[in-house]
């Protein structure tokens, strides 16, 4: 009875520290999908429409495609492959969270985890010590979730009131909270710091030469985080972690 207790309790503690972990995301998450809203509404969409469609996409990218598709008058055949290749490298991300988890987590723990993994909430998940509790992660995606779905809602309420200037700014704060995101490991990890400056190299320079530069954002991730992350594997092997460890 103690023993279950005691697991219960452990879950709420995760949970409770996954939410607050997850109200910054959840705040920038508003106010980058309220600029989606917008991008809904010229689509067509409702209000109620735009909010499911945010609370089971949860991915500015595959929302963008799928969105313009709509507009466009584009069919279900197109926006399933559109939609799956802009949102390739969250496969990358589930593999690399299961790695996260410990080999006793039961299936459907992964499962409902893999329905709604996004860059920032894959960040801090990959920032935590030790193996991650599924708990902390459903309490990270219980605020967030719900604040990317209402702000897309919200965008279409609201309609084309906002100027572009204030739309901008808004859309500059996910960038903002996703570097606050990685800069702590950084700073504790030289490896980390490295690998994130060579990233953000990386990245200019497949935006800027020739050739690389048309490659869609999609794509782009995928070739540069399957490569840095070979890179890093390769050099900078981790050692495998105790299965007790916290």
């Amino acid at each position: 009875m103690d023993n279950i207790n005691n697991i219960k309790s452990n879950r709420i503690r995760e949970f409770k520290s996954g939410f607050k972990d997850g109200i910054p995301i959840s705040m920038g998450y508003f106010a980058v999908s309220f600029t989606l809203g917008i991008v809904a509404k010229n689509a067509g969409l409702t209000v109620l429409q735009g909010f499911l469609g945010s609370l089971f996409i949860n991915a500015s990218a595959g929302e963008y495609a799928a969105f313009m598709l709509i507009a466009s008058g584009g069919a279900y055949i197109e926006m399933i492959p559109i939609t799956i290749i802009a949102n390739a490298r969250y496969f990358l991300m589930s593999c690399s969270i299961s790695q996260k988890l410990s080999q006793k987590t039961p299936f459907y723990h992964r499962l409902i985890i893999g329905f709604d993994i996004t860059d920032e909430l894959f960040g801090i998940a990959i920032a935590r010590n030790g193996y991650m509790d599924p708990f902390y992660y459903y309490g990270a995606v219980a605020i967030a979730m719900p604040g990317w779905a209402t702000g897309t809602a919200a965008g279409i309420a609201t309609g084309n009131i906002l100027s572009t200037d204030i739309l901008s700014a808004l859309s500059v704060a996910l960038y903002g909270m996703f570097i606050a995101i990685i800069i702590p490991p950084a700073k504790k990890n030289k490896i980390i710091f490295f690998l994130v400056i060579l990233s953000f190299i990386a990245s200019f320079m497949f935006a800027k030469l020739p050739y690389l530069s048309g490659i869609s954002n999609g794509t782009r991730t995928i070739i540069l985080t399957v490569l840095i992350s070979s890179i890093a594997a390769i050099l900078f092997p981790i050692p495998k972690e105790n299965e007790n460890e916290e």
